[in-house]
């Protein structure tokens, strides 16, 4: 039987206050907003509920084109507060994306960490706040209808992808067995269920069972399955893009299911500011007793490797001292070296925590020195310990990062560009250093990591204070990219297999996604992951304002108008559109007004556009 928490059945989750926001987030990877928390009228989920419903049994697209009324939502001033503390000021909502509700039904889904590109595109995970879902009920969850299920404490601790090919796709599974044996299409519950009534209300099927040995198998530590249930309509869950989840299946009578649908909407929030200081919050004593009110797990329990990260990712999102050295730095990095190479998935947390623990010892010359040889290892697994712990470094793994862009092995080169993204000095040596990866580098998937790491770099550079300098180079490498690179057929497509096998080709060495048109003419079933994390890479920096962009402006408006005017990418347009929308509308002090004539014209121009972006970026809901 699959150990579930949740709260009593007539209590809500505990709200997420201000005191404790960003150390839920931290450690526990999610929280809970309660509709009062939003700054909306509460009426209004009402509304969204019975017009989604309307709109559904009218066969038609929901969308914030059919139900205008969550832009409200998404605009409302107290969960913007919250976002804000957790993405940053100004942040933005990927667009063309999964942003359209869900219901739950008589399946369950496999335990996973969504894609962190559109529709099954793989992208670089970062551990820091960068990528947020934002989880919207507009009615009440009871705890029988289905709730989203999530793994708090699971979002720092991964599987390998690049050569492993049940994760080669961007959503990563404990479990992918279960898509593969067809458990995802034997319904868990409803009228075609092969299991008792009794045995469903008890989670005595062999879905739970699977779904609980797949969790306690991993290993890892503090992992107990949470259910967001009860909710009140209105409720808002936020969960890091790195938590496992999956959709789960209803447990009342599915005679009532038409009648009584659970809706959920589904946002991707992106950072792109630094985060502020936070004067007002301290460091939190980890080690004590406190049992998490939300989960019922002792947060003591953590073993130090975890807590490690949870450290560093608090102080991270408060925008002051990330390190806290300790003292006898020779003595530890053997010890801390020896667990970074640590055998099996099981061992995951035990190599991420070494690699965090390495950044904090006090010595950059040894830290460097020991996680810039583990960078270089031909295990991914320690790669991709080396390559947070040197993101946790900070601008002391400069150097090591990149004499590692030069490296013969193409995976080596992504991680290396991903640390310079995350953590390398913002100077113009840097930012020519990605920009030639961007240019030359012969994998796809590295000349992606490069583009997003130019957005990183220089949103880090605006909070350096030399905004001025650095943005006009990283924006020129980044338009310069548009004109060269190529969209292809997605790959669900060419390969004529669902995108969860598709496999990697001489043309690409990472999962693209998931063509689609969303039915209009005006686009082709096509991506392109490096044009896709450019754009992502451009709305960042765009986000800053036209004065930082300088003498670069009027090009980068000319190739943003060209995207969204020409290409065949929805995911593309939206990216541009955004980017053109945010130069002209987000910064009214810095507005760009040939930007805002582009973006009028373009309005009418696409058959389609993503409001939900639109409404962050300065156009009214």
């Amino acid at each position: 039987m699959t150990e579930t928490s949740r709260p009593p059945a007539d209590a809500a989750p505990p709200p997420a206050s201000r005191g404790d926001l960003l150390r839920d987030f931290a450690s526990r990877g999610l929280v809970v907003l309660p509709p009062e928390a939003l700054g909306v009228d509460e009426g209004i989920h009402g509304v969204i509920y019975e017009k989604q419903k309307r709109v559904l049994a009218q066969k038609e697209r929901v969308s914030a084109n059919t139900v205008p009324e969550i832009l409200d939502v998404l605009v409302a001033p107290g969960l913007v507060a919250v976002c804000d503390r957790l993405v940053g000021a100004h942040w933005a909502i990927v667009p063309f994306t999964h942003n359209t509700p869900f219901a739950s039904g008589g399946h369950d889904q496999h335990w996973h960490k969504d894609d962190n590109a559109p529709l099954n595109g793989c992208k670089q995970r970062h551990h820091h706040a960068v990528q947020v879902e934002l989880l919207y009920y507009p009615q009440a969850v009871a705890a029988d209808m289905g709730p989203t299920a999530t793994l708090p404490y699971s979002q720092y601790w991964a599987f390998n992808h690049e050569e492993n090919h049940d994760n080669f796709a961007g959503a990563h599974h404990l479990d992918f067995g279960y898509y593969l044996e067809g458990m995802e299409r034997v319904p868990a519950s409803g009228p075609k269920s092969p299991y008792s009534e009794a045995d469903i209300r008890a989670r005595r099927t062999q879905h739970d069972e699977r779904m609980a040995a797949a969790v306690a198998g991993t290993g890892w530590p503090l992992l107990r399955q949470y259910e967001a249930a009860p909710l009140a309509a209105g409720s808002v869950v936020l969960h890091s893009h790195n938590l496992f989840h999956r959709g789960n299946h209803r447990r009342d009578d599915w005679r009532g299911w038409k009648d009584r649908p659970r809706f959920l909407w589904r946002f991707w929030l992106y950072r792109t500011t630094d985060p502020a200081g936070d004067e007002g919050a301290g460091d939190v004593d980890w080690e004590g007793g406190e049992i998490d009110p939300l989960t019922g797990v002792a947060i003591g329990d953590a073993p130090e490797d975890a807590v490690a990260v949870w450290r560093y990712h608090h102080r991270w999102l408060r925008g002051g001292a990330r390190r806290n050295p300790a003292a006898n730095a020779r003595e530890n990095a053997e010890t801390l070296t020896e667990r970074l190479y640590a055998h099996g998935d099981a061992a995951e947390p035990t190599r991420i925590g070494a690699a965090y623990r390495l950044a904090d010892l006090g010595d950059d010359e040894i830290t460097a020195e020991r996680l810039g040889a583990a960078l270089r290892s031909e295990r991914e697994t320690v790669r991709r310990a080396a390559m947070y712990g040197l993101a946790a470094l900070g601008e002391g793994a400069t150097q090591t990062a990149l004499d590692a862009c030069a490296h013969p092995l193409k995976w080596v080169r992504k991680a290396a560009l991903f640390v310079l993204g995350e953590a390398g000095e913002p100077t113009p040596a840097v930012c020519a250093v990605i920009a030639e990866r961007l240019a030359a580098d012969g994998s796809i998937y590295a000349r992606s990591v490069a583009a997003a790491a130019l957005g990183c770099l220089g949103r880090r550079a605006v909070a350096a204070g030399v905004g001025e300098r650095l943005l006009p180079l990283c924006l020129r490498a980044l338009a310069e990219s548009l004109a060269r690179e190529q969209n292809r057929l997605g790959m669900n497509l060419a390969q004529r297999r669902s995108i969860k096998l598709v496999r990697p080709t001489d043309e690409c060495d990472v999962c693209e996604g998931i063509g689609t048109t969303y039915g209009g003419e005006r686009f082709a079933p096509v991506r392109s992951a490096v044009r896709e994390n450019a754009l992502w890479a451009v709305v960042i920096l765009c986000s800053h304002g036209a004065a930082v962009v300088g003498a670069t402006l009027a090009p980068l408006i000319d190739a943003l108008v060209e995207v969204a005017r020409n290409d065949r990418n929805i995911f593309s347009v939206g990216l541009a559109l955004d980017a053109l929308n945010r130069l002209a509308k987000l910064r009214t002090e810095d507005a760009a007004p040939a930007a805002r004539e582009h973006v009028d014209a373009l309005r009418a121009e696409l058959p389609v556009h993503c409001l939900e972006s639109l409404a962050r970026s300065g156009r009214s809901a």
